[in-house]
């Protein structure tokens, strides 16, 4: 099996930044996709932002140019880099894990965008 923890939310002030990071750890294989997707109150969970183990990217509109998705194979974390963060941006944010075998999601981290 595999798991996925994420870690890095917090409490933000509009316009500044924050690193989400998500570590897969388990029976991890070599050929898989790691996403970020958030849920705001209210809503669906959404696709923000997704990478390949080859490092391929797909970026939901709205959020591209203010959020980066990278991710380092030695170690199975994914990142997530979130800056210019807006109010509408507050959500929690969930990690998902996904190859041929597993789709598998961490608990999620709440992000909060208020002054």
């Amino acid at each position: 099996q595999v798991q996925v923890v994420e870690s890095g939310g917090g409490l933000v002030q509009p316009g500044g930044s924050l690193r989400l990071s998500c570590v897969a750890s388990g029976n991890i294989f070599i050929i898989n996709t790691m996403g970020w997707y958030r849920q705001a109150p209210g809503k669906q969970r959404e696709l923000v932002a997704s990478i390949t183990s080859s490092g391929e990217t797909n970026y939901k509109d709205p959020v591209k140019g203010r959020f980066t998705i990278s991710r380092d194979n030695a170690t199975s974390t994914a990142y997530l880099q979130i800056n210019e963060l807006k109010p509408e941006d507050t959500a929690i944010y969930y990690c998902n894990y996904d190859d041929f075998r597993y789709v598998v999601w961490g608990q999620g981290t709440q992000v909060t965008v208020s002054s």
